[in-house]
């Protein structure tokens, strides 16, 4: 047990560096000038509550020289000059840096032996709603809101560190948007940290009106015809905490509900929180449940179309696939169609009031569904397959590559169309090659650990492994 200095100075220096004054711009510390002595006062920012702050340091700044001037430990001051309740002083370095991650203000005053702790902490609840696109059976059910600093709070809340790092700096030329990363500085890649630091350093934009996509926009390789995410979001604090535990760095942006996790790579969308919450055998099963069918979601279509556009390509006991029933539209026309009502469909319900909603999904049901097929435009197999693919799309958490897959599911349904069975394999093979050389936007490469291979690291994206001291 470390004890605090009998040099007021040195121990401003020290707490100073350990907590991340000037380093964390969570990190809220002021001088006072408390009867003639100097003071000082860590907080961190979203933690304090600013109404009992301000009225007591308003007291302490009308002390006189002589109301404090015999004063030569803290306990004394605590005693007749700290008027909240919850107040105690500590003389433990590690007792006094891990009390003010919990919340608690700290101050220290010149001459007075010891350090007050103040528990005058507001922590975000639950007016941080969970969010829409992340809920889950069991857990927590808070999330990130549009405001950085409670979402700085609701990750020391989680993670109560030291060496949780918030890393404040500004983008935009003109909106000067606030950006934090947020990291543990003795667990993160320092050369990939580095590597965040000079992409954002180097955006060059005026506003960053659209938040966090802006960024990622602004920093990420320039392939336009790539259509995989290369930036994985979350708006649930423990997803992110779990990651920064892991070495993860999270960037925030001021004005976005949810946050970035880099580096990314094509494995990291097989999990999503749901399994955490489950034991792991169950949640071994829904991950490798959700990767197979969204696996199958990508080929189901274009096979099945290449199946039955040949008579007699199937063997005997599959002939009840072959034989679609008739429609006004080719099959391939009706299968384009029906992705693009789909779409149709999912933009219209953005708009449609909540009190709507109901009559609206049972008349894109009767629309897609029985008056499609009784007026002899589509067949209903094709709504049968269709139907698979839109659920096994809403079984991924990621919207961004549940579109992607979308729009390499249709193009391969193209090229089986113009070149039959060639063009599926070709098409096939083309996915994967467009998938090997994906640039991620930091990080060793897209198909990490498969490419470069590193075993452990793909069996912990793969199977749910229990909790333990380095499985977050």
């Amino acid at each position: 047990m470390e004890q605090i200095s009998e040099h007021y100075a040195d121990n401003v220096r020290w707490f100073d560096e350990t907590l991340g004054a000037g380093r964390s711009c969570d990190m809220v510390c002021r001088d006072l000038q408390i009867g003639g002595r100097r003071g000082r006062i860590w907080v961190i920012d979203g933690f304090g509550g600013d109404a009992i702050l301000e009225r007591m340091g308003a007291f302490w700044l009308s002390l006189k020289p002589e109301q404090v001037g015999t004063i030569t430990k803290m306990q004394e001051f605590t005693d007749r000059f700290v008027t909240f309740m919850e107040v105690e002083v500590s003389f433990d370095r590690d007792d006094i840096v891990t009390s003010v991650l919990l919340g608690k203000s700290l101050l220290l005053l010149e001459g007075a032996r010891g350090a007050a702790l103040i528990d005058a902490k507001e922590y975000p609840s639950r007016g941080v709603a969970e969010p829409l696109d992340g809920k889950v059976l069991r857990g927590a059910h808070d999330g990130f809101i549009e405001a950085v600093v409670p979402n700085m709070a609701l990750l020391r809340r989680r993670i109560r560190d030291p060496h949780l790092t918030m890393e404040g700096m500004k983008v935009g030329t003109r909106s000067h948007n606030d950006v934090v990363l947020c990291y543990l500085d003795d667990r993160v890649d320092q050369e990939l940290l580095e590597q965040v630091r000079e992409k954002l350093r180097g955006i060059k934009m005026r506003s960053l009106s659209m938040g966090q996509e802006s960024v990622s926009e602004s920093i990420r390789p320039k392939q336009w015809y790539n259509p995989f995410p290369k930036v994985r979001y979350t708006e649930r604090p423990d997803t992110a905490a779990a990651c920064v535990m892991e070495g993860y760095i999270i960037v925030m942006v001021d004005n976005s509900p949810s946050v970035m996790i880099l580096p990314t790579s094509f494995f990291d969308f097989t999990q999503e929180a749901n399994e955490f919450y489950f034991p792991p055998l169950v949640g071994t099963y829904l991950r490798v449940l959700r990767i197979i069918v969204f696996l199958i979601s990508l080929f189901i279509t274009p096979a099945w179309y290449m199946m039955v556009n040949e008579p007699g390509r199937l063997p005997g006991w599959l002939d009840f696939l072959s034989s679609p029933e008739p429609a006004s539209l080719d099959l391939l026309w009706q299968l384009l169609v029906v992705e693009f009502l789909i779409d149709v469909l999912k933009l219209a319900s953005l708009n449609t009031p909540d009190s709507l909603s109901s009559s609206f999904s049972m008349l894109g049901a009767l629309i897609l569904g029985d008056f499609a097929v009784q007026a002899g435009w589509l067949g209903p197999e094709v709504l049968v397959y269709m139907a698979f693919v839109s659920v096994a799309g809403f079984a991924q958490p990621s919207y961004e590559l549940g579109y992607a897959f979308k729009l390499l599911r249709v193009t391969l349904l193209l090229v089986t169309a113009v070149f039959d069975a060639w063009g599926f394999f070709l098409g096939s093979l083309g996915i994967l090659i467009l998938l090997a050389t994906t640039k991620p936007l930091v990080g060793k490469a897209y198909l990490y650990p498969l490419i470069p291979f590193n075993a452990t690291a793909l069996r912990r994206l793969l199977i749910r492994e229990p909790i333990s001291r380095d499985n977050t």
